[in-house]
């Protein structure tokens, strides 16, 4: 049999959870950026584009909420920004179940539909979550 046509040595534990690992590595260095940096403080972390033209993204006050978040002050993370606050656990959980698929030598692949219609309805929250945040209807929800 040529080498060319011999079979790929299986890839090993590590080399399976290395994407995992490290965008878990980055989150979590970016996490402790904004613990170590306050958000609150004007400037600090530059100027939002969407803000300095007057009006609030669905991004807007996400650094805040993290910073909240890792001084363990829930109630006013979701007043800076309840849609990352609402999110944040269905990231985790996702990371988590990458990981471990990974780890466990398992692919996942979700339905085609399923990532369509999840695409769409998160951006759909985004944009209603970015409506509302703009006007009289629910103030309560701006950073």
């Amino acid at each position: 049999m040529s080498a060319l046509l011999a079979p790929a040595p299986a890839p090993s534990r590590w080399d399976r959870v290395r994407a995992p690992l490290v965008t878990i590595g980055g989150l979590g260095l970016a996490t402790l950026a904004l613990h170590l940096r306050d958000p609150h403080v004007g400037g600090s972390w530059g100027i939002c584009p969407s803000a300095a033209m007057g009006f609030w993204c669905p991004g807007c006050g996400g650094l805040r909420a993290v910073n909240d978040l890792t001084h363990g002050e829930v109630v006013s993370a979701a007043s800076s920004n309840l849609l990352l606050v609402v999110l944040m656990p269905l990231a985790v959980l996702a990371l988590a179940v990458w990981t471990l698929d990974r780890w466990r030598g398992r692919s996942r692949r979700l339905p085609r539909r399923l990532v369509v219609v999840g695409g769409w309805a998160l951006l759909g929250a985004a944009g209603l979550f970015m409506l509302l945040r703009n006007t009289p209807a629910a103030p309560w929800l701006a950073p």
